[in-house]
């Protein structure tokens, strides 16, 4: 089946599409990458996007659930066509959708345990437009089954990455960092993958705060790259609680957002640090977190013979060097030393778990979300010839 696979990240910068053939069934199924692409957001829409994770109201909600589920339909339109090939010719769409709200912790609710998650991006707004089946939705299935609801993507991980010989870690460095480790034993009962802390979320945060918002990345790490890291920050920084929180773990933008960003700029203006040395230091902050995230949970059950980094953040070679440095003598690659692309694995996994679905799979790792049991996740909405029926 060809299969295109979208998502819209922490750092809600546009939606990554990936255009994926699949074959297989399961852990046996592959993957080739026909196409990648990011489409970015207009502009006005961002900071609309991250006031809503804060303060927004429900008719703001209501009618960005469905402007994203356009912007999602154009981006797998464009990438069809980008390919060469006719909407015609594609089996199927997943969709994670925008993170909206994603609150793993449960709290007791009319005598429930309530865990939830909000992602944004009607998926019956793309099915309409592109007349293709369309699955979305893919977290709250997890999530009811005792999960977090995330990671999500040592799934894909382990089908592109587990060597019977090679133990490794996965890193995929986002707006939020996760880790999966790979043990050489088979099966997804022996996964461990987790949420590591921020990944780029703060990094932009103080760049968009240092520039008035003329700025949005620090580019190629250049900005961190003028100055230095203060380590009695650093250190403050690796005593966030939720490094030290066992496994199973995810977070967001409601723990190391825009609060958290206010809270590093007024500690450093206390310590009298210049925006370079900052920069510097949150950079180091993220790969350090990462570090840690290894030493602390996942080297008590083994070691790895590489580390094998994707993401957005291996455009930073700040960061990629502090990571490096982090887990020295361990080497760290990227993901295309084996031929892919970091920046379309995301996408590549929503096209993937919309093709499990549809074949009746489980697709979530109940050993990396703490789900009680494997499950079909998302939920499909039929294009205009009906459901897919594999």
């Amino acid at each position: 089946m060809k299969v295109i696979g979208l998502i819209s990240g922490t750092s809600t910068d546009g939606i990554d599409a990936a255009l994926v053939e699949v074959t297989g069934r399961g852990l046996e199924s592959r993957l080739k990458l026909l196409r990648f692409a990011t489409y970015p957001y207009p502009r006005a829409l961002r900071p609309q996007l991250v006031r809503l994770t804060h303060d927004g109201r429900v008719g703001d909600l209501s009618r960005l659930n469905v402007y994203v589920g356009e912007l999602f339909a154009q981006a797998a339109i464009r990438i069809a066509k980008d390919a060469g090939l006719p909407l015609s010719r594609i089996a199927l769409i997943g969709s994670h959708g925008q993170t909206i709200c994603h609150q793993p912790v449960p709290i007791k609710l009319g005598g429930f345990k309530i865990r939830s998650t909000l992602q944004i991006g009607e998926p019956s707004i793309i099915a309409e437009r592109t007349g293709i089946t369309t699955v979305a939705d893919f977290r709250p299935r997890d999530m009811a089954a005792g999960g977090e609801g995330a990671p999500l993507t040592p799934y894909l991980h382990t089908i592109l990455f587990h060597n019977p010989n090679r133990p490794r870690l996965v890193v995929n460095i986002g707006g939020i960092s996760n880790v999966t480790y790979l043990p050489c034993d088979t099966g997804l009962e022996n996964i461990l993958a987790f949420d590591a802390g921020p990944g780029n979320m703060l990094i932009d945060g103080i760049v968009q705060h240092r520039t008035n918002g003329r700025s949005v990345m620090d580019r190629g790490g250049a900005m961190a790259r003028r100055g230095r890291v203060h380590e009695r920050l650093l250190s403050e920084l690796l005593r966030h609680p939720f490094l030290h929180h066992g496994p199973p773990k995810t977070t967001g933008r409601e723990v190391f957002g825009q609060a958290m960003v206010e809270r590093v700029v007024r500690r450093a203006k206390v310590l009298r640090l210049n925006p370079w040395d900052l920069l510097a230091t949150v950079t180091a902050f993220t790969a350090r977190a990462i570090a840690h995230a290894y030493e602390r949970f996942i080297l008590p059950r083994g070691s790895v013979v590489e580390v094998i980094v994707g993401g957005g953040g291996t455009r930073n070679p700040t960061l990629m060097q502090f990571l490096k440095e982090a887990f020295e003598p361990i080497p760290v690659y990227t993901f295309e030393k084996f031929d892919l692309d970091s920046r379309a694995l995301e996408a590549m996994a929503f096209a993937l778990f919309a093709y499990g679905t549809v074949q009746g799979e489980p697709n979530n790792v109940p050993s990396a979300t703490g789900a009680q049991r494997p499950v079909i996740m998302g939920k499909i909405v039929p294009g205009k010839n009906g459901l897919i029926v594999p």
